[in-house]
């Protein structure tokens, strides 16, 4: 194979492969750069084609799928685009005009903030390019980012008022609420993974810096936002009241490591039980035992994204839900597939948002344009970052030099000529007359941990060439 081919993946449903292969050349047709006098840097940059904007949101989540295109995409422009609008008060607001460079207003929230996420998508670039010179170039705009959010919405109770648009949920049913617990969790992401990017770089004053900011932040949302009779994070309103309404906002403290393990249990409760937000496809935006939630998706009232997915996945990780995880992206990505033919069309589509209950795309009368037709920026997390992370189960690490393979079961499935950096990677299992076995071949060394069903778990170094192993021998 030609190495500058995106990774093959070898999985039991043909489906699977065929909307992973799908969605890399679509994403052949969602480049642009800046207008000449936008002043947008970074060359060329993902986007959504008919918007022409270069969008936070769509930057940040599309680096996740972007780093396993083997380099044939860069997945850092995007982020790069939106570094060279920081304004000198350290502001990056939502979204820019790829043509002007001028910021995209919004009555909703005039200051444009939307999720700062930008440092843990920068933790994953470094883990999939070992970059540490990037790690040190973007730190000081990331500083500078982190400073604005603080100095304009930090409140003297330690937590950030914001407007709903800032979470991304526009129409989400959250009346009363002041102080939204998915912004103020994606806050403590960031002080998180600001505090281990001080760490890459040595740099134990910055580390400690952010990690008091998110042991801080962390003390207050478990304090303020936690109802143990619930058991359920949930937004506060200006008294410090809790509204309780569960959205899918109060799961992003499992991502940002905010429960210890009996409120992660309780919470990830929710993620099973079909009253709330364990429904065919996981996982709504409003639970479903509120009054308010439709089936249809009605926007935030019940649609099924797949970033928020994605972000619930990552989180069921943080807790070693493994399987749960597993089961869950199949579940969403089977939605995907059974979604994906409108009307009966041979013609694929993928949707920014899905029904919870049904199959086809969400529904929001209001909003006759959404949810967005071929919107990858989202979709590609489930047919790609999903599809490599968890469905298949491999975790990567080029600093460490680790590839990490969790099998839940037992199936003939893998991925061929992934680049680790100058390294091409192929593991693959299948059943031989000698039983499993997993073929492998590289070209430079590296350390392979597989942990087969929760029961065998094995380190070995990998040598450069081929090799297989039988995992009745592990």
């Amino acid at each position: 194979m030609n190495k500058r081919d995106f990774p093959r993946i070898h999985f039991y449903d043909q489906d699977f492969v065929d909307i992973y292969d799908r969605t890399w050349a679509w994403v052949a047709d969602c480049w642009a750069t800046g207008g000449t006098s936008s002043g947008i840097g970074g060359g060329k940059f993902f986007y959504y084609p008919p918007q022409h904007r270069l969008d936070q949101l769509e930057q940040i989540f599309s680096s996740f799928f972007l780093v396993y295109s083997n380099r044939i995409y860069a997945a850092s422009n995007g982020l790069d685009a939106l570094y060279s609008k920081q304004e000198k008060n350290g502001a990056i607001r939502w979204a820019y005009d790829v043509e002007s460079g001028k910021p995209v207003k919004d009555k909703e929230n005039p200051e444009g903030l939307m999720l700062p996420l930008f440092a843990w998508a920068e933790y994953n670039l470094y883990h999939k390019s070992a970059n540490k010179k990037r790690v040190k170039e973007v730190m000081p705009v990331l500083q500078r980012y982190y400073a604005w959010i603080e100095g304009t919405f930090k409140k003297p109770n330690g937590l950030y008022e914001v407007p709903v648009a800032a979470t991304g949920m526009r129409n989400s049913p959250r009346d009363g609420a002041v102080y939204h617990v998915d912004f103020n969790a994606a806050m403590a992401i960031n002080a998180l993974y600001m505090s281990a990017l001080g760490d890459i770089l040595n740099d134990k004053d910055t580390s400690f810096q952010y990690k008091r900011n998110y042991f801080s932040l962390k003390t207050r949302i478990n304090n303020m936002m936690w109802n143990a009779d619930d058991g359920y994070y949930y937004d506060i309103d200006a008294g410090e009241r809790q509204v309780r309404i569960k959205t899918i906002g109060g799961i992003w403290p499992l991502l940002a490591e905010i429960p210890n393990e009996e409120r992660a249990e309780a919470l990830i409760a929710h993620l099973t039980d079909p009253a709330t937000f364990g429904t065919e496809n996981p996982f709504p935006t409003l639970s479903a035992d509120n009054e308010l939630y439709d089936k249809r998706g009605l926007g935030y009232n019940g649609s099924v994204l797949p970033h928020f997915t994605y972000m619930v996945i990552k989180g069921l990780e943080k807790y070693n839900q493994w399987e749960l995880a597993r089961d869950c992206a199949i579940r969403h990505l089977y939605f995907i597939l059974d979604s994906a033919h409108p009307n009966g069309e041979r013609h694929q589509v993928l949707w920014e948002a899905y029904q919870p209950q049904n199959e086809g795309k969400a529904v929001w009368p209001d909003k006759p344009d959404w949810p967005r037709p071929q919107y990858l920026a989202f979709a590609g997390l489930a047919t790609i970052a999903l599809m490599i992370e968890n469905i298949i189960g491999l975790a990567v690490s080029l600093p460490r030099k680790t590839v990490d393979w969790i099998i839940p079961n037992l199936e003939i499935m893998g991925i061929e000529n992934l680049s680790l950096k100058r390294n091409m990677v192929t593991i693959l299992s299948n059943k031989s007359g000698r039983g499993w076995e997993i073929h492998m071949e590289s070209e430079k060394l590296y350390y392979f941990t597989i942990n087969v069903l929760n029961k065998k778990k094995k380190t070995l170094p990998i040598p450069s060439g081929k090799c297989s192993m039988l995992i009745d021998k592990i």
